[in-house]
């Protein structure tokens, strides 16, 4: 394992590369964590160890305010977010072993795994988004985040989510993402994986963004939750089952 930064505009982005054994060349998959989270998570990392088990180089990141990269999670947006993760893309196309690029991300992770397919979708040859919160853009619009109210004709300057805060930006900005369209531009395979017990984003959202796809599976795991808490193993073997027949292809 090899633990660095990515810079993006001065920006220092905390970093670890797990590697296979045994390989000069091989596919890479991007791992982001979620709004609260970090790269030490224990479905983040089980994702990183799946994708190495099946010879890939797993590449995760903690994004802009969070875990130890530069920043404060209350001056943190999804603007932010993906400028990052265009960083991150540009430094695992700049390394010479990888052979095809990958993406996945967790909850707000995995509204990034779409957005950044829809920006560059001739860059991955599939993307995985885990429990995607399609709610935050779809919510911000309605004057809503995490069950907290605002006015959309005034959008404070902060909002008060309890045990830390998030500038207003977030929430203008987050109004602006329309991720439908973004779905519509990536034409690679594509798996979701939704827990329908999950009750911090519905796997309604998810059952919705599969028909925006043209290659699209969903994997609904019954009873678990956002962060797979009861089913991790059902979520890690349909995440390898994907890898490997993506891989056939």
């Amino acid at each position: 394992m090899r633990e660095f930064y990515i810079t993006d505009n001065g920006i220092k982005l905390h970093a670890k590369l797990d590697m296979p054994t045994n390989k000069e060349k091989c596919p890479l998959i991007l791992i982001i964590h979620g709004f609260t989270g970090h790269m030490e998570e224990t479905h983040i990392i089980a994702a990183a160890n799946a994708a190495v088990e099946m010879g890939f180089a797993a590449l995760r990141m903690e994004m802009y305010g969070h875990g130890m990269s530069d920043g404060r999670f209350e001056d943190h947006d999804l603007f932010k977010w993906i400028s990052n993760v265009l960083a991150a893309i540009d430094y695992a196309k700049s390394l010479d072993f990888v052979t095809d690029l990958y993406i996945t991300g967790h909850s707000q992770g995995g509204l990034l795994t779409i957005l950044a397919a829809g920006l560059r979708p001739g860059d991955f040859k599939a993307v995985i988004p885990l429990s995607p919160a399609l709610c935050i853009p779809d919510e911000a619009r309605k004057g809503s985040l995490l069950g907290r109210e605002f006015d959309l004709n005034n959008v404070p300057k902060e909002l008060d989510l309890g045990d830390r805060k998030l500038k207003g930006d977030y929430l203008s900005i987050a109004q602006m993402i329309h991720a439908e369209e973004m779905m519509e531009k990536y034409h690679g395979p594509v798996l979701l994986i939704h827990g329908d017990a999950d009750e911090a984003v519905p796997v309604k959202y998810s059952i919705e963004a599969v028909k925006f796809y043209d290659n699209a599976k969903l994997v609904v795991i019954p009873g678990d939750t956002h962060c797979y808490d009861y089913h991790l193993n059902q979520m890690i073997a349909a995440f390898k089952e994907f890898l490997q027949e993506t891989e056939r292809r």
